[in-house]
C-alpha cells in the first residue's frame, strides 16, 4: 500500500500569500483552528519518517494471553495488551487481524478500533510510542461436556514486511443453562457438564433435588439457590459438588474472581426444609454461604454435613436457627461476618476446623457466635456440642456466647477436646480444651496451618503445621466414634493420637 505524505514547506507571510487565500484570510473558530493544527502536525511526517525495514518490529508487553477455562457463551472481562515501538521511525501497520477470522472466540480492539470481521487496516504507531490492544474471549457453547481448548493468533503485518503474532489461548466449557422454574418433582441433575444458574434456583416444597458426585453448579452475581424441599449432595473426596460464581476470568492480573467473596448470592434451607444431606461439597466465594432457617420442629433432622468446605463469604458461611444438625469433618473458614454463627436448637460439630482469617477490612464477625435469641425471638440452646474441633482465627476472641434475658430458656453447650481462640476461664463445660489467645498473636495462630496464607493471592489452605497446638490432642475414643478417618480419607488412629479439626498430619509429615 502506497502511503502518501505532505512534506512541511515554510509558511510565508501574509504579502506573500496567494490572492485567493489572502481573500479567505479570516479569524476562524477555535474548532477549526485545532483541526488545522492536528492535520499540519500529521502532514509534518514525511515517508522518509515511516520504516520501510522488516527489521523494525513492535515490542508487545505479553507474547500470548491465555484464558484459563471459563463458560463458554459468556464473554470474559478485557485484557489489556500494550504494543511498544522502540525505534525512532513510526511503524506503519497496514493490517491487523485474527487468523480465526470472524469466527474467531476472541474479540480484539485495536488503538480504539474493533476487529470487525476479524481483521482493520491502516494503523500506525509513532516512533517511541505505543498503542493499546484490548482483548477478551466468548468461546461458543458447543454440545460437548468435555472443556474445548480454542486458540488463535493475532497477527500484526508492518510496512517493512514484518509479521508478528500474538498467541491467544482460551478453554471454554459449555454449560447447561438452568431456567429459573422451580423444581416441584424429585430430579437428580447430570454430573458430565457444569450448570450455571443465573436467576435463583428453586426446589419446592415435597421435591428432592439430588448433586451427584462430581456436579458443578455455577451461580450469577444474585443467584441463589433456595430449597423449600429437600437437598441431597452426594459428592466423594475425588469428585466434590462444587458450588461457585460463574466467574472464572482474573479480577486483575494473577487474583481470580473465584477468590474473591460475594460472587453470587448462597444456599437457603428454608423453614420446611428437613432430611437435607451434604457430602464433599466445596461452597466458596458466596455473599451468606449456608444459611438453614429455623422450623417448626426441633426433633426432625434439619441437617446432615459432612467431610465439606465452606470458604470465603462476604456475610456469614454458615447460619443456623433452631435447627436440629450434625456437622462433621467439614471445613468452615473466612467471613466476612461469622464463620458459624447459631441461634439455638440441637447443634453438634465433631472433628471440624473453623478459622476465621478474613483478609478484607470491615469484616465484623468471629470464628463462632452462639446464642439462646436472635432479635426478640426466643430460642433456646437445647445443645451445642463440639468434639475435636479448633475454632480459632486472627482477632483476640473469637468466640461469642450470648445468653438472653429470659434465664430460664436452655443455653447448653459443651467443648470436649477442642482448640478455642479465647481468653482462658474456667468453666466445667469445656473439657481438655487448649487455648490458642493464651498471649498469642494472630500470625502464631496462622502458624499453626500451612501452606503460609497467601493474603495477596486470597490462597488460604488449613491442613496443620508442624507446630500448631492441635496435633495429637483429640480424643482417640471420640475420633473412633466419630471420625477415624480426616475430611481427605487420612487414618486418624495410625500415629500416636488424633489431631484436632478435619485434617490429620500423620507421622513423617
Amino acid at each position: 500500500m502506497q502511503r502518501k505524505r505532505v512534506a512541511c514547506v515554510p509558511r510565508k507571510g501574509a504579502g506573500d500569500a496567494p490572492r485567493l487565500l489572502q481573500r479567505s484570510m479570516r479569524p476562524l473558530p477555535i474548532i477549526i483552528l485545532l483541526s488545522l493544527l492536528l492535520c499540519s502536525l500529521a502532514s509534518c511526517l514525511s515517508d522518509e519518517d515511516v520504516s520501510t525495514s522488516p527489521d523494525d518490529r513492535l515490542y508487545f508487553s505479553a507474547d500470548s494471553v491465555a484464558f484459563d477455562t471459563i463458560v463458554s457463551g459468556m464473554p470474559t472481562g478485557t485484557v489489556r495488551l500494550t504494543a511498544y515501538n522502540p525505534t525512532a521511525k513510526t511503524i506503519a501497520l497496514p493490517s491487523v487481524y485474527l487468523e480465526g477470522g470472524a469466527g474467531s472466540a476472541f474479540k480484539v480492539n485495536v488503538d480504539g478500533t474493533p476487529l470487525a470481521g476479524g481483521s482493520a487496516t491502516d494503523f500506525e504507531v509513532m516512533g517511541k510510542d505505543s498503542i493499546m490492544v484490548y482483548l477478551f474471549a466468548n468461546p461458543p457453547q458447543l454440545d460437548t461436556d468435555e472443556p474445548v481448548r480454542h486458540e488463535d493468533y493475532l497477527v500484526f503485518q508492518t510496512g517493512g514486511g514484518a509479521v508478528q503474532k500474538v498467541k491467544l489461548t482460551a478453554t471454554g466449557q459449555s454449560v447447561i443453562n438452568l431456567p429459573s422454574t422451580p423444581i416441584t418433582e424429585d430430579r437428580t441433575l447430570d454430573a458430565a457438564r457444569p450448570y450455571r444458574i443465573k436467576d435463583s434456583l428453586v426446589v419446592a416444597e415435597g421435591a428432592t433435588l439430588t448433586l451427584p458426585a462430581g456436579a458443578r453448579l455455577y451461580f450469577h452475581s444474585e443467584a441463589r439457590l433456595i430449597v423449600y424441599g429437600t437437598l441431597l449432595v452426594l459428592g466423594t473426596l475425588d469428585k466434590p459438588v462444587v458450588m461457585r460464581g460463574d466467574r472464572f476470568e482474573n479480577m486483575f492480573e494473577g487474583q481470580p474472581y473465584d477468590r474473591v467473596p460475594g460472587q453470587w448470592g448462597g444456599v437457603t434451607l428454608k423453614a420446611q426444609s428437613y432430611g437435607n444431606y451434604i457430602n464433599y461439597l466445596d461452597l466458596h466465594s458466596s455473599k451468606t454461604g449456608l444459611t438453614l432457617e429455623a422450623g417448626d420442629d426441633l426433633t426432625r433432622e434439619k441437617l446432615v454435613m459432612e467431610n465439606s468446605i465452606l470458604h470465603n463469604a462476604t456475610n456469614n458461611c454458615f447460619t443456623a436457627t433452631m435447627a436440629n444438625i450434625y456437622v462433621g469433618n467439614c471445613q468452615i473458614t473466612n467471613a466476612g461476618g461469622n464463620c458459624v454463627e447459631l441461634h439455638g436448637g440441637d447443634n453438634t460439630f465433631a472433628h471440624c476446623t473453623i478459622a476465621r482469617f478474613y483478609p478484607f477490612t470491615g469484616g465484623y464477625g468471629v470464628a463462632l457466635d452462639f446464642s439462646n435469641y436472635l432479635g426478640e425471638q426466643r430460642t433456646p440452646l437445647e445443645r451445642l456440642d463440639f468434639i475435636n474441633c479448633i475454632v480459632t482465627g486472627n482477632k483476640d476472641d473469637d468466640i461469642m456466647g450470648n445468653h438472653s434475658a429470659y434465664t430460664e430458656d436452655a443455653f447448653e453447650y459443651r467443648f470436649f477436646n477442642c482448640l478455642l481462640n479465647t481468653p482462658p476461664y474456667a468453666d466445667e463445660r469445656l473439657m481438655d480444651c487448649l487455648w490458642d489467645g493464651d498471649g498469642r498473636t494472630s500470625a502464631d495462630r496462622a502458624a499453626g496451618f500451612e501452606p503460609a496464607f497467601d493474603d495477596a493471592q486470597l490462597i488460604y489452605k488449613f491442613n496443620l503445621s508442624p507446630t500448631s497446638r492441635a496435633l495429637n490432642k483429640a480424643n482417640a475414643e471420640l475420633s473412633a466414634l466419630t471420625y477415624p478417618e480426616d475430611r481427605l480419607g487420612k487414618n486418624r488412629l495410625a500415629d500416636e493420637a488424633p489431631d484436632m479439626g478435619c485434617y490429620e498430619r500423620q507421622a513423617g509429615e
